[in-house]
């Protein structure tokens, strides 16, 4: 779309400074400007820090914190249900990290560990071509756990490892199935199946949700053969994690490797450029308004043709082709950037709706009384005030909506239609969210907050109070490896479960725990609590 229709809404600032709440017995902390910065801390004294030009804001919030009443624990927080870790991504090829890993699993027993989260990875069993299967490394790896007497998380991971944050390997999805998408559609390029981004890059991760048509049946049958197969285990499966997009996130690569400066600390780059994201983008509009002509009425514009209808396309390839869209806080200034935002958020809440329920009846047998799981990434940079556009790296990455006030806590901070997605499939079965960064802090002071003005803990409590709200059970993992190998990390862990609704831990990985002094006190600790 070109900016010359666009209206000039002044953006506001509609982000100012962390408000701390207190609700249901419990304090979150919402995004903050640095240098006045609400903390949580794990007495739950809510310390305000704040720089000598604005101490009167200071004194006034401390005013109102003395005025509340005293805060009491929720009997819903602190109980860790479920202790997990992580098995390493892949060692197929490594004896010695095979050895390593046995010897890591009984100590995690002795620790009071009850799983280990395994990545069942779609391109190593599915490798040899469509409807061809190979079991063989998680036979043995699921026995050496089983020997160990702990319990199996098996996580569909149907995107590719490799050129993620921690990643140590290279398992690209399934490569059959480009050949096949252009054999079954004449005329189709591989590149349907991919996402394309503001700068014009491809990713092939994953498979791209607005080809859910063509790909879902391809997870289904790998579910389907994976029950078949492991229909024997089911006493000791506690859980299966539903990958839904790149790291196994319900998320777009919007920070992926495969754009230039896309990542942290940046704002992300939006990645709705392909053929069939466009097409999806246009048939929801002309849905919604039921025409063009409705189209233009609602945007203020003056389109001749339904084609005009796309992604914003103000800016060039090498920028990022939604960067005037960004810069001019049209994302959520004007009726088009709020569409916009909430399709591209929507198509992605659909694909998850899409996978639980693939997942649900493809689990229909042996294990049709396992719990399912679904991930949503902790996107914690370009939160804080102190950002050009706060927020605006969780939405490129399609976790919130801007047609809503996602600043506050009756959208769920601009994640409840994900979360009320969940809540609406309990109905189904039961399933557990898992959010990450749960180790993390807010940015501490003005230099780190104008590197990538985090608001990591804020977005642990953030989420964990819209599912609470929902009632939607929820579990944590940290986001980084070396996040549990501090007191610091696991001070802010045992923090998130003693304030807010999160019951159950994920950590990565294993070693961390099992052979760190650090990481195996503290998660015993916390189990033992």
């Amino acid at each position: 779309m070109h900016r010359s229709y666009f209206s000039n809404t002044p953006p506001g600032n509609f982000l100012i400074w962390d408000i701390v709440r207190v609700a249901v017995g419990r304090c979150w902390v919402a995004g903050s400007r640095c240098g006045e910065r609400a903390e949580m801390t794990r007495d739950l004294q809510c310390r305000i820090r704040h720089s000598a030009p604005h101490r009167w804001l200071g004194a006034a919030i401390l005013v109102l914190l003395l005025a509340a009443p005293p805060m009491a624990r929720s009997a819903q927080a602190g109980a860790l249900e479920t202790a997990t870790v992580m098995a390493p991504l892949d060692m197929r090829f490594n004896d010695q990290a095979r050895n390593d890993f046995r010897r890591q699993l009984e100590t995690a027993k002795a620790i009071g560990i009850r799983a280990v989260a395994v990545d069942v990875w779609w391109g190593v069993v599915a490798a040899n071509g469509d409807n061809q299967w190979d079991w063989s490394y998680y036979d043995s790896l699921f026995d050496d756990v089983e020997r160990a007497g702990l319990h199996i998380v098996p996580v569909m991971s149907f995107h590719k490892c490799g050129g993620n944050v921690g990643d140590t390997c290279n398992i690209p999805i399934p490569s059959w199935i480009w050949g096949e998408y252009t054999s079954e559609q004449p005329g189709r390029s591989q590149f349907d199946l991919m996402y394309k981004s503001e700068q014009d890059n491809f990713n092939g991760e994953t498979v791209a949700i607005w080809k859910d048509d063509w790909v879902v049946p391809k997870y289904q049958r790998f579910m389907q053969e994976f029950q078949a197969h492991f229909a024997a285990k089911k006493a000791i499966i506690d859980e299966i994690s539903i990958g839904t997009g790149p790291a196994g996130e319900l998320r777009y690569p919007s920070y992926n490797s495969h754009d230039s400066g896309s990542g942290w600390p940046n704002r992300g780059f939006f990645q709705a450029y392909s053929d069939p994201a466009r097409a999806d983008f246009r048939a929801w509009v002309l849905a919604k308004y039921g025409n063009l002509a409705g189209v233009n009425r609602a945007w203020s514009t003056s389109l001749k043709s339904a084609d005009e209808i796309g992604p914003p396309d103000d800016g060039t390839a090498a920028d990022g082709r939604a960067s005037t869209f960004v810069q001019l806080d049209d994302f959520r200034g004007i009726p088009y950037g709020k569409d916009f935002i909430d399709w591209y958020n929507g198509a992605l809440v659909e694909h998850g709706r899409r996978m639980l329920e693939t997942a649900h009846e493809s689990f229909g047998g042996a294990f049709a009384t396992i719990l399912l799981g679904i991930k949503i990434p902790g996107v914690h940079w370009q939160m804080a005030a102190t950002a050009s556009h706060p927020r605006i790296a969780e939405i490129a990455a399609g976790q919130i909506r801007t047609s809503v006030d996602y600043t506050g806590g009756t959208s769920g901070h601009g994640y409840g239609a994900t979360i009320a997605m969940v809540h609406r499939f309990h109905n189904v079965r039961a399933v557990n969210l898992h959010f990450t960064a749960l180790e993390m802090d807010n940015c501490e002071d003005t230099h780190t907050c104008q590197i990538d003005a985090s608001q990591a803990k804020a977005l642990v409590f953030w989420v964990a109070q819209a599912a609470d709200a929902d009632q939607v059970t929820i579990k944590g993992e940290n986001a980084l490896a070396g996040g549990v190998t501090s007191d610091h990390g696991w001070d802010n862990i045992e923090n998130a479960f003693k304030w807010a609704s999160y019951n159950g831990l994920t950590v990565l990985r294993i070693g961390e725990v099992t052979d760190n002094p650090i990481g195996r006190t503290r998660y015993q600790r916390l189990i033992a609590q």
